[in-house]
């Protein structure tokens, strides 16, 4: 009884009626009943202030302070700090305001809780690398070839990185892209569509950002002089003479270039090709390899096998292709071959290559020659019924031009 001093004694001598526990209440409306020297005296326990104010103590030294409150008819309450960080008339004066927050019909942990997440200073790169960790799920290998922030990175950050992204607007945009809109269309176009998603995932967070900016950058910006430049490729009349002096030519890089033209994949599939992707004659790239992010299957030629056969003599790791500490070669190993041997087409240029001779040297089927490039050609209804991926048609197209670069 002692521990609670004056207010529970006066409650004892019926000086509030209901009973020690209620008077105690009752005198705490009415008294602020906790005093600094008190605080420090009190043990264990919940201990009134007054008002719905309580000094909730873990131990002698340590507790912290609450507010409990009646919000829509339910009790609820409310942190207001640590003791002794926040002192008593700290906490009153916490208290003070969220009562008067709950006078005016708001809910004082509500409104709290979103100035909390409202009020942090976002700058575009915080925003832009918080946008990049919630999608990259969405992206091929989460993200780590670094495509999605290649132009962000180059274009954005440098610039306008520090800028806090509620301040970002169309002028902004406008004078960052300006410069490159009409010269790297495709850099830009890209940069500017994920500025966009940058804001949404902004204002997702509570920040008030203009949605629109985007938008109105483009009206600023105006129509880009966009000329479509094609990957150079090698006419198909020349593919067996480059062919066989690839065959010449030592290191990892001619191997890839030389795999890469039989299967006619995509750069960056041959280049991450493992040893467990391939089963008998078959290599199977996973959903996450391929853009379609379907599951496709690569009928590999005789030729085609005696590469892999070769990689597996000469690779120290699971990669077809590696070059140093355990990596694959880089997306620039091919490329870099053909252009210091002279050689203006580049590797996915090969793909063109194949077409154009399937075209005019084969009598297959328009979709078996698509599908031998990996492009999604049943879509619809004819998807939903046609399930075959054509292997052995395309088998036989591939067995014919492996014939005829290879030969």
């Amino acid at each position: 009884m002692a521990e609670h001093g004056i207010p529970y004694l006066f409650a004892l001598r019926g000086g509030l009626k209901g009973g020690p526990e209620i008077g105690l209440k009752r005198w705490a409306v009415l008294h602020n009943a906790i005093g600094q020297l008190r605080a420090k005296n009190l043990g264990p326990g919940k201990h009134p202030d007054g008002q719905g104010l309580w000094l909730v103590k873990r131990s002698k030294d340590a507790g912290k302070w609450i507010l409990r409150l009646s919000v829509h008819g339910k009790r609820r309450e409310m942190g207001l700090g640590r003791w002794p960080d926040v002192s008593i008339a700290e906490a009153r004066e916490r208290a003070a305001e969220a009562r008067k927050t709950l006078r005016d019909g708001a809910d004082p942990i509500f409104e709290r809780e979103k100035a909390k997440h409202g009020s942090g200073r976002l700058t575009v790169a915080q925003a832009i690398a918080s946008c990049f960790e919630a999608r990259k799920a969405e992206l091929k290998r989460d993200g780590d070839a670094g495509r999605w922030m290649s132009p962000l990175r180059v274009h954005i950050i440098p610039k306008i990185g520090k800028y806090p992204i509620e301040e970002i607007n169309q002028h902004i945009l406008k004078d960052t892209l300006g410069p490159i809109w009409h010269e790297k269309t495709e850099a830009a176009e890209k940069a500017l569509n994920r500025m966009s998603l940058a804001l949404k995932h902004a204002a997702a967070l509570g920040l008030d950002v203009d949605l629109q900016a985007t938008m109105k950058t483009r009206a600023l910006l105006g129509k880009q002089q966009h000329s479509v430049t094609h990957i150079p490729s090698l006419p198909y009349r020349d593919a067996p003479a480059f062919y066989q002096w690839l065959t010449t030519v030592d290191g990892v890089s001619a191997l890839a270039l030389r795999f890469l033209m039989l299967t006619v994949a995509r750069t960056s599939e041959v280049r991450l090709a493992t040893f467990d992707e391939i089963e008998g004659d078959v290599w199977t790239l996973p959903p996450e390899r391929t853009k379609t992010n379907r599951e496709y299957r690569v009928p590999l030629t005789d030729e085609a096998l005696k590469i892999v056969e070769e990689c597996r003599r000469l690779s120290p790791n699971e990669y077809l292709f590696p070059a140093y500490k355990g990596r694959p070669i880089s997306d620039a190993a091919m490329a870099t071959l053909m252009k210091r041997n002279g050689c203006d087409a580049r590797p996915h240029g090969f793909r063109a290559t194949f077409r154009t001779w399937a075209e005019e040297c084969t009598d297959a089927p328009f979709e078996v020659k698509e599908s031998i490039l990996g492009h999604a050609v049943d879509q619809g209804v004819v998807g939903a019924y046609q399930r075959s991926d054509r292997i052995e048609l395309r088998r036989l197209v591939l067995v014919q031009w492996g014939n005829f670069i290879a030969a």
